[in-house]
């Protein structure tokens, strides 16, 4: 069970571990969050771009039907399928950011965790927790199965 007063085990810096490592570590995993972001974005992009492609054929059956063949055509032979860069679709772009620099740094990022803080993630946000936190507050409590932590019942159940 959680107590009142800190952080989890799993959360508290380990002894040895200095500020700066806990900041250093801390900035690490925000840039890390980022690339997250980022990639989640590509992901968007990969998804919005197949789904205007896969529109295309509606688009070239329409236009055949109200006539406009050689526009028809123009839709399907230059734009349906073609390739988003010199080479790739969208889900070779994906591919290559995973392998070249997503994989990469989350690995290191994980790697530098284990061996400067004995795997344990998120330091520097729990410290902002605890000075944040108001001591006492239901809804301030240091871990969710803290003494006087609220009912259960409410929306995050």
């Amino acid at each position: 069970m959680g107590d009142l007063h800190g952080p989890d085990h799993e959360h508290r810096r380990p002894p040895g571990v200095g500020d700066e490592t806990v900041e250093a570590l801390g900035s690490l995993s925000k840039a890390l969050e980022t690339v997250e972001r980022a990639r989640g974005h590509l992901y968007s992009f990969h998804q919005l771009t197949g789904t205007a492609d896969l529109e295309l054929d509606r688009a070239v059956a329409l236009l055949r039907s109200a006539g406009h063949e050689t526009w028809a055509e123009r839709v399907e032979t230059e734009i349906l399928g073609r390739n988003v860069i010199p080479g790739h679709w969208t889900f070779q772009i994906v591919e290559a950011y995973d392998g070249t620099y997503y994989r990469v740094f989350r690995q290191l990022e994980r790697e530098a965790v284990r061996q400067l803080a004995q795997g344990r993630d998120h330091l520097y946000e729990a410290e902002l927790k605890e000075a944040r936190r108001t001591r006492d507050h239901p809804d301030h409590t240091a871990t969710p199965d803290a003494p006087g932590t609220r009912d259960s019942s409410g929306p995050f159940a």
